[in-house]
């Protein structure tokens, strides 16, 4: 049976260094309680760890199988502590946006061997879809290096997961764009279409919020001017192809900063990068995420 140790309990340690990290660590431990109460629910017990004998204590390795960023190491703690309490040892943990070979471990866990197995996949699930997101943003910095360029994350992250999956973009080397509806404008093509023109709405925006950075999307080089003529400073190039990104450049001549964004690849990265554009968002780094590959190997 597994410990569900409180918040209060957990090391205060492992508290700080999430909220150092820029993670609300009573959320997490939220999120990690939720993700056991899936798996056992209503005081549910693993039936299938729970019918063998008993196997005493045992060391495990958390290893990577693949080369890439590793996020997330963190909060697979978390789940351990929070379903084995004091009777587990975590050791050898890599700092998260370590880069790791295949075959390097990454954390040793210490515990009961039924309860080991019974949060080992919550605490992978964790770790290996975040570090899915730090290593495919580790490839875009890589992509990008010796550009002005760098890569943002979006808004198109899962429901309820978006600063853990904006943390992991950050261990892999990129930016976060805003966090939620409120601490950023953005004027985008069906505000525009609301407002009757792309000044109008930055306007209305910007008057609406005069503390806020506002941004607005463009899909052409016309409005790219009215934006610049009105005092715009951030602006969006929607799906435009390589030339005219270039041309936006020029024309703006560092009056604004420029963000490409629609449906970019890792292929054109660089083409992107070098017309000069300041910032590349990119939704897939969250929404299409490869989850990375860790296995936990008892000892």
């Amino acid at each position: 049976m597994i410990s569900r140790t409180s918040y209060a309990d957990l090391p205060r340690p492992l508290v700080t260094e999430l909220a150092e990290a820029g993670l609300d660590p009573v959320e997490v431990y939220t999120m990690v309680a939720g993700a056991f109460d899936e798996d056992l629910p209503k005081g549910g017990r693993d039936v299938t760890s729970s019918a063998m004998p008993p196997m005493g204590h045992a060391e495990g390795d958390i290893a990577a199988r693949e080369p890439g960023v590793v996020a997330g190491l963190a909060v697979a703690e978390l789940v351990f502590r929070y379903a084995l309490g004091s009777e587990v040892e975590v050791t050898d943990r890599l700092p998260d946006g370590s880069r790791v070979s295949a075959g390097d471990v990454v954390m040793r866990v210490r515990g009961p061997v039924a309860d080991v197995l019974t949060a080992e996949r919550t605490a992978l699930n964790f770790a290996s879809h975040l570090s899915g997101v730090a290593t495919a943003t580790s490839h875009w910095v890589e992509a990008l290096a010796g550009t002005r360029a760098r890569v943002l994350d979006t808004r198109k992250t899962l429901p309820t997961y978006r600063a853990l999956q904006k943390y992991a973009v950050r261990c892999g080397g990129g930016l976060n764009h805003r966090f939620s509806l409120s601490d950023q404008a953005m004027v985008k093509d069906n505000h525009v279409v609301a407002a009757g023109g792309v000044v109008p709405a930055y306007e209305l925006v910007r008057a609406a919020n005069p503390t806020l950075r506002v941004e607005v999307e463009v899909t052409g080089l016309d409005q790219l001017r009215e934006l610049l003529e009105a005092g715009c400073t951030e602006i969006l190039l929607d799906n435009m192809d390589t030339p005219t990104m270039a041309e936006a450049v020029r024309i703006t001549d560092g009056r604004a900063t420029l963000e490409a964004s629609g449906g970019l690849t890792l292929d054109r990265a660089r083409e992107v990068a070098e017309t000069g554009v300041d910032l590349i968002s990119v939704g897939a780094l969250t929404h299409s995420v490869k989850v990375f590959d860790l296995g936990l190997d008892l000892r």
